[in-house]
């Protein structure tokens, strides 16, 4: 028995993929052939694309598509379907760590796009993401990151707070109160899967092709305590960026305009999901100690959420 490496369920059988996983990501019952340029020019291709492509920074994020015959993933310039992450030199496990914690924002009932890990030539797994600001026909829809939305430049994309992603989501979206929810949603989880890298350019406003503003689907999400285990929030939550408890994410919640029960609900919703997540990550493809550290945080956390609340100083 294998864990799928797009859906990360057990399964049965030669491969490392579900035939209907590879259809949601590639279009194609079959795994598309390795990207045909090694790990040592990536770096350098990604230093090329920076404005040519909308993916921002240096790191090592390549737009790729697909062929004609969807047997090939190749290095587009422009216009690429997807994108793609190998391995990083500095932490270990990086496409595993996203890929895992993309399916527990899932479990979480949290919008992802189509994503999995597909093996590079060296058989390393890179991680790969479908664009969703992107249709099949080449289109691009309006995508806006919070740092374009607060008016401030790329590198000040820290310098904001969760109380400024609430506002934003108030002011621009088309549906307030649905969006603030799954916003609220977004940021607990943030938390609970120690996130503190959250910054104001990983949260966007996707406008559809009909025309409604919303939440983009959740994006570059990562365990960043496994990598530096004293890693803070970027956005601190009421003036906090660690120590948070129950009662911060009530009054966050009240900020964000939500009724009680639904606070409750959001913050319930964790302790649900614990035992599924527990059982993803127990069979996820990183490694002993990583998965070992995961599921410690995730029980800790989801005890401080689901604890009486602390009486206000």
């Amino acid at each position: 028995m294998s864990a799928c490496l797009i859906c990360l369920r057990e399964f049965e059988g030669a491969g490392h993929y579900h035939t209907h996983c590879l259809r949601s990501l590639f279009g194609a019952a079959r795994v598309p052939e390795p990207v045909d340029i090694d790990l040592a020019r990536l770096y350098t291709i990604g230093l090329a694309m920076v404005g040519r492509v909308s993916i921002s920074g240096v790191q090592r994020k390549i737009s790729v598509s697909l062929s004609a015959d969807r047997r090939t993933l190749h290095v587009a310039l422009g216009g690429g379907l997807f994108i793609l992450k190998p391995q990083a030199s500095t932490f270990p496990e990086l496409p595993e760590n996203e890929i895992v914690t993309m399916r527990l924002a899932q479990l979480a009932e949290i919008d992802i796009p189509p994503c999995g890990l597909l093996p590079l030539e060296d058989g390393t797994p890179a991680y790969v993401v479908k664009r969703f600001d992107r249709t099949d026909a080449g289109g691009k829809l309006r995508m806006e990151d919070f740092c374009q939305l607060a008016g401030l430049p790329p590198k000040q994309k820290y310098d904001g707070s969760a109380e400024l992603c609430a506002r934003l989501v108030r002011q621009y979206t088309s549906e307030p109160l649905v969006e603030s929810l799954k916003l609220f949603r977004r940021m607990a989880f943030c938390w609970w899967s120690g996130n503190g890298d959250a910054h104001l350019k990983n949260f966007a406003l996707l406008t559809g092709a009909d025309g409604v503003v919303r939440l983009s689907p959740a994006y570059d999400l990562l365990c960043t305590r496994l990598a530096i285990p004293a890693d803070r929030l970027a956005l601190p939550v009421g003036g906090k960026t660690d120590g948070l408890t129950r009662r911060h994410w009530e009054q966050y919640g009240q900020y964000c305009a939500l009724p009680s029960r639904s606070i409750d609900r959001e913050l319930a919703r964790i302790a649900r999901t614990l035992d599924a997540a527990i059982d993803l990550v127990s069979r996820s493809p990183l490694g002993e100690a990583g998965r070992a550290r995961y599921i410690e945080l995730l029980r800790s956390r989801a005890t401080d959420l689901n604890d009486a609340p602390a009486p206000a100083n």
